[in-house]
Parts: structure tokens; C-alpha cells; sequence
């Protein structure tokens, strides 16, 4: 017998905030496990009890006050966890399960890497280069090992992630030094593109819109911010991936998008 396993992934923006939006695609989606970035909140006061009516009894924290952060809910146990410190300076950036069948799954918040694509001159951008250099070197050393990482990586790789490739050739997330970077991450263990798996290019498919944009939908500006990424064994077991665009049009919506694969494992 197969059974189906449904992972989401959604930068919040402040899960206290958006608490009824994440209640709202819980209850519609129903994914058996959201891993959630930039939730904005210290461990302590994260709101459990609203996860737990939802089902979701087991829930992973790594906070920080007002800033960043990362949490994975679940209905299914999970067994471990681990926080790694990619950004070098504490800030709660990552947190990463195991699953009783043998699943790693990680959670990532990327840094925006500031306005300048320089690391002369912003020291911002060299912070986010060096995480994502982190993270390939941890990748190298995954082999055989079944994972799914996720999260909002803050970079667009495609000429088609984004609205206008020539017009965001110099803006911090489409710049070429970056989409090499996240080419080296992908290359280090091999990671399968779920999202472009399922949707090919050059097919549309964005996860963020600023909230610069009086409508959003109309100027639809946005870029692919927002990944999971599967090693081959997992990729493989992948059945559907699904991009909940309607969610930027709900109340006090995110700026990001969820989305969700579908596993039969």
C-alpha cells in the first residue's frame, strides 16, 4: 500500500499576524506537513494552540524576536530536528526534521541580500552569498540521503522566475552572481527542481509580489522567490506540485505564495 504525503512551504511574514491565513490554507489545502519562514516570532510565544485544534500536534520552532524565523507543523511525528547556523551570526534562518520514514526534510529563510549586488559596498549581499555557499558545502555531504529542502531562497534562477529578466538583470535576487551561486547549490547534491519539474519553462510561475504594487494581479510583477528542492529518490515519489496564487488576494495576505508537493511514498 502507497501512502501520500503533502508538504507545503510558505513565507508568512509574521505568523501572528497572518494567523488567519495560515488557519485558512490548513484548513483548504490540508497539507500533511507546512513548513513556514519569517514567522517573526521567539519559540515561546509561537501559537501552538491554534495548529494543534487544526491537528498539527507536532510543531518545530526556531525563533527570533521580530525578525526571521522558521517553523515546521505537522500532523505526521517527527523524530529529530537540527538548526544550522548558515547566516554565522544566530539569526534562526533554518530548522530541519526527520521523518519516521526516513525523510530529511529542511527548512530555509535565505537572506534578501540587501539592495546593492555588491559585497564591497553592501555587506548585505556578501552575507547572502556566503550562507548559500554554506549550504552547498552541507549539500555535498548528503549523498544516498533522502531529503526535500524548502523554503524561501530569495532568488530567482530563471529568466522566466521573473517579469522582466532584462530589467532585474541588476537587481538583488536575479543578478547573475546569485543564480551561479544557487547553480552550485543545485549541483552539489543534484537537487531536483520540483517546481520546474511540474511546470516547465518558459512557463510562467512566480511565488512573490512586492506590496509596492497597488494591484498586484494587474502589473503582475513577480518573481520565483520560493523553491523546494528534492534529491532524486524524493523527487521521484513526487506526484503533483500545486502554487496557491489566490492566497496574495486574501486578507492581510503575505507577499509570498504557498506551495505544495504531493509525495506517494
Amino acid at each position: 500500500m502507497t501512502d501520500t504525503l503533502k508538504i507545503a512551504s510558505w513565507n508568512i511574514n509574521s505568523v501572528r499576524f497572518r494567523i488567519g491565513i495560515v488557519e485558512q490554507f490548513l484548513a483548504e489545502a490540508a497539507p500533511d506537513i507546512l513548513c513556514l519562514q519569517e514567522t517573526k516570532v521567539v519559540d515561546d510565544a509561537f501559537p501552538h494552540a491554534a495548529f494543534h485544534a487544526l491537528g498539527y500536534r507536532h510543531i518545530v520552532v526556531h525563533g527570533q524576536r521580530m525578525h526571521h524565523g522558521v517553523a515546521i507543523l505537522s500532523r505526521v511525528p517527527l523524530v529529530e530536528d537540527d538548526r544550522f547556523d548558515w547566516q554565522a551570526n544566530g539569526e534562526a534562518r533554518h530548522v530541519g526534521v526527520r521523518l519516521a520514514n526516513g525523510l530529511r526534510l529542511e527548512n530555509v529563510y535565505v537572506p534578501a541580500g540587501g539592495d546593492v549586488p555588491d559585497r564591497d559596498v553592501n555587506p548585505k549581499f556578501g552575507q547572502k552569498l556566503d550562507f548559500v555557499e554554506r549550504m552547498t558545502r552541507w549539500s555535498e555531504g548528503l549523498k544516498g540521503v533522502p531529503t526535500l529542502l524548502v523554503g524561501d531562497f530569495n532568488i530567482a534562477p530563471l529568466e522566466c522566475d521573473v517579469w522582466s529578466h532584462k530589467q532585474l538583470l541588476d537587481v538583488v535576487s536575479h543578478t547573475p552572481v546569485e543564480v551561479a551561486a544557487l547553480a552550485r547549490l543545485q549541483a552539489a547534491n543534484e537537487w531536483v527542481d520540483l517546481g520546474r519539474r511540474f511546470v516547465p519553462p518558459p512557463q510562467r510561475l512566480y511565488t512573490w509580489w512586492s506590496y509596492r504594487a497597488k494591484d498586484w494581479a494587474a502589473s503582475d510583477r513577480g518573481r520565483r522567490l520560493d523553491h523546494m528542492w528534492a534529491s532524486a529518490d524524493v523527487a521521484a515519489a513526487a506526484t503533483g506540485h500545486q502554487v496557491f496564487e489566490r492566497c496574495r488576494s486574501w486578507l492581510k495576505p503575505s507577499d509570498h505564495i504557498p506551495l505544495m508537493t504531493e509525495f506517494a511514498l
